[in-house]
C-alpha cells in the first residue's frame, strides 16, 4: 500500500479554499504518486473559513438570514453537528457583508448573535465561535442584543446599533435572562488574538484602523467601548483575548460565560485531526503567506506543532515563503514550496501551481525517500 498523506491547508486568502488547496495538492501528489492514500481535512484558526473547515470535516451546514453589520440582512450558516455548534463571527459580521464600505462607528455584531440564538433553538449545548475578521468595533454588544440584552441610555430607550452608541449607555437589563437561558451551555471563543479591551493594546486602538476608523473614530470607540465595560463587567476588560473581534471577546467573556481556547488547537480537536495522523507518512499544510505572523498562532503553526509531536513530517505549500531555513525548522516544518517560485501568476494560477507543488513535494518527500533507503 502507497503512504499516506494528511492535507490540512487553511484557506490562500483571495485565491483558494482551504478545501480548494487540499483538492489541488492531492491531485499534484497523485500524479507523482497514485498509489498514495490522502486523507483530507481542510483547517481554519477561528477566523473566516472556520465553517467550511466544519462542514469539510462532517459538521452540517445550517444556513440562516441574519443582520449584517449595518442591519440589512444576510444569507449566513453555521456548522452542526450533534449538540455542538460552530459560529464564525465573519459569516455574519465580517467586512465582507458591509454593503457600501467600512462603518466603524455603526457596524455591529448582531448577526453572530442571531446565529448563536439559532443554534441555541437547535438544541445545542456547546457553541465554538470563531472570532476573527469583524467589521465592527462594538464589544459584541449587538451579540448580546440579538440574545435578549437591552441596551439602555438614561432615559430608558434602547441605544442605536454600533460601538460609538455606547457612550450613552447608562445600563443594560435582560443579562440575567440570558445565563439563565445558558444554563448547561458551554462557549469557547476560539481565538488567538490576546489583546485587552482598552487601552494602545486594545480593541479600537489596534483593530480600528483595519475597519476604516480615523484617529477620531478610534477615541470614540475607545471611550465607547471603556463605557460599556464599566457598566457590564470592568473586571474583564484587561483578559487577554477581550479585545478580539473588535470586542466582541468581551461580550462573549462577559454575558455569555465564554472561555477561550487557542483558534486552530481547538478546531483540530473538533476536525479529529489527531486520529487522522494514525499511520501517516507526511502531513501537508499551508496559506497564502508563510511569514512571521504565522509562527504566532496560525493555522499552518498549529498543524505542525500537533503533527510534529507525533512524529509526522510536515511540508507546507503556500504563496510565499518569508521564513529562514533556521525558523522552517524550529517550526519543524521539513520543506516549504512557495508558489511564486514555480511559475508566474501566481494569484492567478495558484490552483495550477498548487497541482505542481504537491507533485513536486510527492517526488521529493516521499518517492525519493524511498529511493534513498
Amino acid at each position: 500500500m502507497g503512504p499516506v498523506v494528511v492535507l490540512a491547508p487553511d484557506k490562500f486568502k483571495g485565491t483558494l479554499t482551504a478545501a480548494e488547496a487540499a483538492a489541488r495538492i492531492g491531485a499534484g501528489i497523485r500524479r507523482a504518486r497514485p498509489d498514495a492514500r490522502i486523507r483530507v481535512v481542510p483547517v481554519a484558526d477561528g477566523g473566516e473559513g472556520t465553517v467550511d473547515a466544519a462542514v469539510a470535516a462532517g459538521f452540517t451546514r445550517i444556513p440562516a438570514r441574519v443582520s449584517g453589520p449595518t442591519g440589512r440582512p444576510v444569507d449566513a450558516a453555521f456548522a452542526m453537528r450533534g449538540a455542538t455548534a460552530v459560529v464564525e463571527l465573519a459569516e455574519a459580521s465580517g467586512p465582507a457583508r458591509l454593503p457600501a464600505g467600512p462603518e466603524p462607528l455603526t457596524a455591529d455584531t448582531t448577526g453572530v448573535g442571531e446565529l448563536i440564538a439559532r443554534a441555541l433553538a437547535l438544541g445545542c449545548t456547546r457553541i465554538v465561535l470563531g472570532l476573527g475578521g469583524a467589521a465592527a468595533t462594538d464589544g459584541g454588544s449587538g451579540l448580546a442584543r440579538a440574545l435578549g440584552v437591552r441596551l439602555l441610555d438614561a432615559a430608558g430607550a434602547d441605544l442605536p446599533r454600533g460601538g460609538a452608541a455606547l457612550r450613552d449607555l447608562d445600563r443594560i437589563d435582560g443579562a440575567s435572562a440570558l445565563a439563565a437561558r445558558l444554563a448547561g451551555v458551554e462557549v469557547v471563543i476560539a481565538s488567538d488574538v490576546d489583546n485587552p479591551l482598552l487601552g494602545p493594546k486594545g480593541a479600537a486602538v489596534v483593530y480600528g484602523p483595519q475597519k476604516g476608523a480615523t484617529p477620531g473614530d478610534v477615541a470614540v470607540l475607545d471611550a465607547a467601548l471603556a463605557r460599556w465595560a464599566e457598566v457590564v463587567a470592568p473586571d474583564l476588560a484587561d483578559v487577554p483575548g477581550a479585545g478580539a473581534a473588535g470586542g466582541a471577546g468581551f461580550g462573549a467573556l462577559a454575558l455569555l460565560g465564554a472561555t477561550v481556547r487557542p483558534g486552530i488547537g481547538l478546531l483540530l480537536d473538533l476536525l479529529g485531526f489527531a486520529e487522522l495522523l494514525d499511520g501517516a507518512r507526511l502531513v501537508v499544510t499551508g496559506e497564502g503567506s508563510l511569514d512571521a505572523q504565522t509562527l504566532h498562532g496560525k493555522a499552518p503553526a498549529g498543524v505542525a506543532a500537533a503533527a510534529r509531536a507525533r512524529g509526522v513530517p510536515v511540508a507546507v505549500v503556500c504563496g510565499r515563503v518569508e521564513l529562514s531555513r533556521d525558523r522552517l525548522d524550529a517550526a519543524g516544518i521539513v520543506a516549504a514550496y512557495a508558489l511564486t517560485d514555480l511559475g508566474p501568476d501566481s494569484l492567478t494560477r495558484a490552483g495550477a501551481l498548487a497541482e505542481i507543488a504537491g507533485e513536486r513535494l510527492a517526488r521529493d518527500l516521499l518517492t525519493a525517500s524511498e529511493d534513498a533507503s
